[in-house]
């Protein structure tokens, strides 16, 4: 049972904003029902123009989360852009190395990159949830589907089997409070979608946003991330990826077809498709574009033996299940179930 949790901002510092604040006093309320003590650490709400100047500052917060030791779980206050520069702050001096303990970590979206942190110094994490897009949500209540994986992690500490949503929602554009109880439009879902290849295959799952994994490439967004990237190793080889079932999601900026087939060469010419046991695919947000990157991955991987299972409910398409990374999973899309070995 999680007790204590530390939330962090390492991406962005939305947190800190007064426009954020009726959102974050819902999820205090929301966590202090569960009987869960949380500490936002010294830097987690000094706002989006502090945090940005000050990598080394969302750094020393990661650090610290990891080394207190009444700390039982991680969350992080929601993605961003930019949490490659925590970096030099992490593995310089092999400081992350030196500070992980085993704790609960879950982010998603630009926390791709800290998920690859931590994959690289051997720290199972958790993918597909965050404070402020889930636990601050403005419905009435957490949405069910939701919290029924939240709740989960909170008192076992893990997730052992993933079923589809029977529901999708439309993405919300306005967070203001006069938003507070009004739940997003929901549609009836369809379930695990098998596009190609065996609907029973085998791995850890490693992956996350494929906005992310893209800027680990191009450095359109920013230019110093794919050097800083390969300085550090970050990207696993080839080899790291034997095995593994690679989890694709696509982010709130919808990435036009031309991206997205971009985004997934980048991952063919770098042996990801080559080494994986399968790809796990999230819903796209609204579901855009999501025929054509149905037709993209097919055309990209060019292997129609490798399974690829979509309409994942996981990442920036609501509600959102949470996957375990680093712990060996069972994907059954007949059976329309994940199962993780316990």
């Amino acid at each position: 049972m999680i007790k204590n949790i530390a939330v962090v901002s390492l991406s962005r510092g939305v947190l800190g904003e007064k426009f954020a604040q009726h959102e974050v006093e819902i999820g205090l309320k929301r966590l202090a029902n569960y009987g869960v003590n949380v500490r936002f650490m010294p830097n987690a709400l000094r706002g989006i123009d502090y945090l940005t100047a000050h990598p080394e500052a969302r750094a020393a917060d990661l650090l610290q989360a990891f080394r207190d030791p009444e700390i039982d779980m991680i969350l992080c206050a929601i993605g961003g852009d930019d949490t490659y520069r925590l970096l030099p702050y992490l593995f310089d001096h092999d400081e992350l190395r030196k500070a992980v303990t085993d704790k609960v970590f879950l982010g998603f979206s630009d926390t791709t990159v800290n998920h690859m942190m931590l994959h690289k110094v051997g720290v199972p994490t958790f993918y597909g949830q965050a404070f402020l897009p889930d636990v601050c949500e403005l419905s009435p209540t957490m949405l069910p589907y939701t919290e029924r994986y939240f709740t989960e992690l909170l008192r076992t500490g893990t997730i052992r089997e993933v079923t589809p949503s029977n529901v999708w929602y439309e993405s919300r554009t306005d967070f203001s409070h006069a938003q507070v109880g009004i739940a997003p439009a929901a549609h009836p879902d369809n379930g695990f979608q098998l596009l190609q290849g065996n609907p029973v295959f085998f791995g850890e799952i490693l992956g996350g946003c494929l906005d992310t994994l893209y800027d680990f490439f191009d450095g359109t967004r920013y230019a110093d991330m794919p050097p800083l990237c390969q300085k550090y190793g970050l990207f696993p080889t080839a080899k790291d990826w034997r095995g593994k079932i690679l989890l694709l999601e696509t982010s709130e900026e919808q990435m036009p077809p031309e991206k997205y087939r971009a985004a997934l060469t980048h991952l063919k010419d770098a042996g990801v498709f080559r080494a994986v046991s399968g790809v796990l695919v999230g819903k796209p947000m609204d579901r855009k574009y999501e025929d054509a990157y149905k037709q993209i991955l097919v055309e990209v991987i060019d292997d129609p033996a490798l399974p690829i299972v979509c309409n994942i409910n996981i990442g920036h398409a609501a509600p959102r299940c949470i996957l375990p990374f680093g712990i060996m999973a069972h994907v059954d899309a007949t059976a329309q179930k994940i199962t993780f070995a316990k």
